[in-house]
């Protein structure tokens, strides 16, 4: 066996596990419950329009599709882990819309060149493991001219450092991959982007999470939907030292985040980087 034909296989066995990683756990339930608002604030900075042809990569249970498709756009739903897709379409038919659902490699997407109006991602894309290999494609499926649109959770964000928190507790990275939070980095977005595209504009901004009431609230919830807390808690398996250990860092680190509003309510705000751009026209000679 060749070396280029081993990489292929521990790619393909690193995507499975990634898709068994988030079809665990809820994370429809948990993108609804919590998030629901950031994928019409994706659509609306990318400017969607009726007509336009849309692609969201890594859509999850389309949390930025679906809105996307109530603008009467035409729209492609993908993602690594259809086991997601059900729930989407639930949501879609509950908001009268239609779109269509496809599985997909991030770093591999199955469209032409050039084919698409828009072409975003909300907390998705960031968690393909070789950025510029998905940044590559993003590029490429979109037309000249056409809207690059990411919404992603930043290192310095309440996200970022749940990640930090549990790096020391998980398996290491395989060779080669980038931890997600760092496209939530400006410099680091553009790096990957690079002469690809023009008009980059970025801003940083909060969302506002009042579900969690007391820092455990939030470890309870994650540690049932969240797919990637839930893998590090399988990796610790039945140690429970580490087990604990675990559970107090998150904790300690949701307490820190948590404030209170008012007599009853408490308040989370957790950092995103939102970032578009347009694909630069070829040049000419």
């Amino acid at each position: 066996m060749n070396d280029k034909t081993e990489a292929t296989e521990a790619d393909r066995a690193l995507k499975q596990e990634h898709r068994a990683m988030w079809a665990q756990g809820d994370y429809p339930a948990l993108a609804s419950e919590l998030v629901s608002d950031l994928g019409a604030i994706l659509v609306d900075v990318c400017g969607v329009k009726p007509r336009h042809r849309v692609l969201d990569v890594a859509a999850g249970a389309g949390n930025a599709a679906i809105p996307a498709a109530m603008m009467k756009a035409d729209v492609i739903a993908s993602d690594l882990t259809p086991e997601m897709f059900d729930a989407g379409r639930r949501q879609a038919a509950d908001r009268g819309v239609e779109l269509e659902w496809q599985e997909a490699d991030a770093e591999a997407l199955p469209f032409q060149d050039n084919e698409f109006d828009v072409v975003m991602s909300c907390q998705g894309v960031m968690f393909a493991p070789h950025h510029q290999a998905a940044a590559d494609e993003l590029v490429r499926v979109c037309k000249p001219d056409g809207h690059i649109g990411l919404l992603n959770w930043t290192p310095e964000g309440f996200i970022g450092k749940m990640f930090d928190t549990m790096k020391p507790f998980a398996p290491p990275p395989p060779p080669g991959t980038q931890p997600p939070p760092l496209w939530g980095t400006e410099d680091h977005v553009r790096e990957l982007l690079g002469s690809n595209v023009t008009d980059v504009k970025a801003e940083k901004r909060t969302v506002a999470i009042t579900s969690f009431h007391h820092p455990e609230d939030f470890l309870h919830y994650f540690k049932s939907h969240y797919g990637p807390a839930i893998s590090v808690y399988k990796f610790l398996g039945e140690d429970q030292d580490k087990v604990s250990a675990l559970d107090k860092a998150l904790t300690e680190l949701a307490d820190t985040f948590l404030e209170a509003h008012g007599d009853t309510t408490a308040q989370m705000e957790w950092e995103y980087l939102l970032l578009t751009a347009k694909k630069a026209r070829p040049a000419t000679s």
